[in-house]
């Protein structure tokens, strides 16, 4: 497992990022606790959560299982439900108390709202920096020009800036690559990307015109056999060009994620230590630039725009901002 450079921060993290959503939810704290161990002993030293995972009980587990090995690890979490800075404040210090740390590493604002006070926001995140309650601040779903917005406030002020966006990617959610990652790329803001695998249609889980298990994920959630039903033929082809290399699927469609320029790290959330050993392996998977290409072209799931001119390209162009 490699290390990267995390944004323009100065630190670097392994190329995955364990995501701890299925922790007390689809899997107990035994089995975290092994997933955990597993991972770091992959050479994987960055762990992210959130407040809002099964109500805060995900926190409570890490906070046990993490004893012994904070000093080793880059720590992630985030604040949901509002950007007030009262309640900023305040969730850090609930997070802090649930993982029993005296600080985290990255602390995330989760989602943007309605009518933001983004001036008060960021105040707050820079507070928790100053107070040692977090080495450094981000945020997790903003489009390009917010983040902007909010990094001119800091600028201005001389505050925290927001160094990290979280934000969903895979072959067939592509919407990042439209400023958001030539921003990152330009800007050197760190960018985790979460579902990889697209709730297992990635993964080879689901096959077009199948049944959908029960107890999967897909089966509660009515953009599933969407997905399968418009990309099918994609996933036809995805799969057989796995196999044909000897790959797990999920190995293929992180790998891909991992090639993106501007992507630091995705996110692999697992609920079984079994379920994580496939997945490492995407790590090991290098892509010509014409695999690469030919991979992102099989679900005809690019971004695209009716516009005149250029303009299309340019929303999309790493070129425009010189070294």
């Amino acid at each position: 497992m490699q290390n990267v450079p995390f944004g323009n921060t100065g630190e670097t993290v392994s190329q995955m990022c364990l995501g701890t959503m299925m922790f007390g939810d689809r899997c107990d704290e035994a089995e975290s606790d092994r997933i955990l161990a597993t991972a770091m002993d992959a050479g994987v030293n960055f762990v992210d959560t959130a407040w809002s995972y099964v109500n805060g009980r995900t926190e409570e587990i890490l906070g046990r299982i993490l004893k012994g090995r904070r000093d080793k690890l880059f720590v992630v979490t985030k604040v949901t439900k509002t950007t007030d800075g009262a309640w900023i404040r305040q969730s850090i210090d609930e997070s802090l108390a649930r993982m029993q740390l005296d600080y985290v590493d990255l602390y995330l604002i989760h989602w943007p709202r309605q009518q933001m006070r983004t001036v008060e926001m960021m105040e707050a995140l820079n507070d928790v920096v100053k107070a040692g309650k977090a080495r450094y601040v981000g945020c997790s779903n903003f489009p390009a020009w917010l983040l902007a917005h909010c990094n001119a406030i800091a600028q201005r002020e001389g505050w925290a800036p927001l160094v990290c966006n979280q934000v969903p990617y895979n072959l067939i959610e592509r919407g990042i690559e439209v400023e958001v990652l030539p921003q990152a790329v330009a800007e050197k803001i760190a960018i985790t990307t979460y579902r990889p695998l697209l709730m297992g249609v990635l993964a080879g889980k689901y096959g077009a015109g199948e049944v959908i298990p029960e107890d999967s994920r897909g089966f509660t959630d009515k953009r599933v056999p969407a997905w399968l039903e418009k990309f099918g033929e994609g996933l036809r082809r995805f799969n057989q060009f796995a196999a044909d290399r000897g790959l797990h699927p999920a190995q293929l469609a992180i790998a891909w994620v991992r090639h993106t320029p501007g992507v630091t790290a995705p996110i692999v959330g697992v609920s079984s230590q079994r379920q994580l050993q496939s997945s490492l392996g995407a790590f090991d998977v290098e892509l010509s630039p014409e695999e690469y290409e030919e991979v992102a072209g099989m679900f005809d799931a690019a971004v695209k725009e009716e516009t005149g001119g250029s303009y299309p390209s340019l929303r999309r162009s790493f070129e425009l901002v010189a070294e």
